[in-house]
């Protein structure tokens, strides 16, 4: 099979060993795989795959079953699926457990489907698992037009959750337009907290979810509301901060770590399975959409991290494979 190799820090598509199809697993023709900001994070060091994972780069893949492992009857050759991957989807190829895998939802494209794994899984676990949202609940969504933010906004506008996001001043029209009822440009002189208690009033935010951490703690802490969830994704604002703990304790917030790529096959399995219960008929009905914003060859995956990094991205970009 073919994959993406880092070479002298560049990203080169070369012949690799095949990976063999063991028991419970499946194995995929990619058609499409789709970058994630933590592909960008593992080519530089820093979040490495969990023990057992493959070292290929990839989250996340839509294609056609080409071989089934024993014990597997849920799936047969020639589906045309999706699946949530611990690693390896920058590939022609790819084994994953078969509870990962998920059918293409009725009348999208492999290209298209590939853009929905990992972020409606990590949307969805962190709303409505992690943080038990309930309808009517509202919500700040920080880096709102990432795939996680546009992914997150269109589930959350079909629960009836009023969101409040911030982004860059650009792609604000954008967020409004997937069903954000309050913005804040993350590039303005004054923190979102203003903005945000104020459209949050009187009783403040029920959910936050950041993956800025560090330097959004303290303003976070100040706008939840009593019982309040803070569910925390990423560090791209820092690790380290100081905070008052006396508001966690007045108000009964609940701040929550939370990552997916490292939980268990079992864990991601339950995941995918209340996505396709809950969302599939969203995409199939066409209520809720993946957003891509630029396909590119897997060959260009080099200029396509490039194209991520700059931070001009609403929702994904997808590689696909001939």
């Amino acid at each position: 099979m073919y994959a993406i190799q880092l070479n002298d820090g560049t990203l080169e598509w070369q012949e690799v060993a095949d990976e063999p199809c063991g028991p419970g697993q499946v194995r995929i023709r990619v058609a499409a795989t789709a970058i994630n900001r933590a592909d960008l994070v593992q080519r530089q060091g820093g979040y490495p795959p969990p023990p057992g994972a493959s070292p290929i780069l990839g989250l996340e893949c839509a294609g056609e079953i080409t071989e089934v492992g024993d014990g597997v009857s849920s799936w047969h050759l020639g589906q045309q699926v999706c699946a949530l991957l611990a690693g390896g989807g920058y590939a022609s190829e790819v084994v994953v457990p078969a509870g990962q895998v998920a059918a293409v939802p009725q009348g999208m494209d492999l290209h298209t489907a590939a853009a929905i794994p990992e972020v409606f899984a990590t949307a969805y676990l962190n709303l409505y698992m992690e943080a038990a949202l309930q309808p009517g609940e509202r919500v700040v969504l920080h880096a709102g037009a990432s795939g996680v933010g546009t992914a997150a906004l269109q589930m959350l506008k079909e629960t009836n959750n009023p969101t409040f996001v911030t982004a860059s001043g650009d792609k604000l029209a954008q967020c409004r337009a997937l069903g954000a009822s309050g913005v804040h440009d993350r590039h303005a002189d004054t923190s979102f907290l203003t903005a945000a208690l104020a459209w949050a009033e009187p009783h403040g935010v029920d959910v936050i979810l950041d993956p800025v951490g560090g330097r959004y703690l303290a303003d976070n802490l100040s706008l939840l509301g009593t019982d309040g969830r803070l569910v925390l994704i990423g560090l791209m604002g820092g690790a380290a901060t100081e905070i008052n703990l006396g508001l966690l304790l007045m108000k009964r917030i609940r701040v929550i770590g939370s990552t997916l790529r490292a939980r268990s096959i079992g864990a991601k399995a339950r995941i995918m399975e209340a996505l396709v219960r809950d969302v599939w008929p969203k995409f199939e009905s066409g209520a809720i959409v993946p957003v891509i914003d630029k396909k590119y060859a897997i060959q260009q995956a080099e200029d396509a991290h490039a194209y991520v990094a700059s931070d001009t991205t609403i929702g994904k970009v997808v590689l696909t494979i001939d």
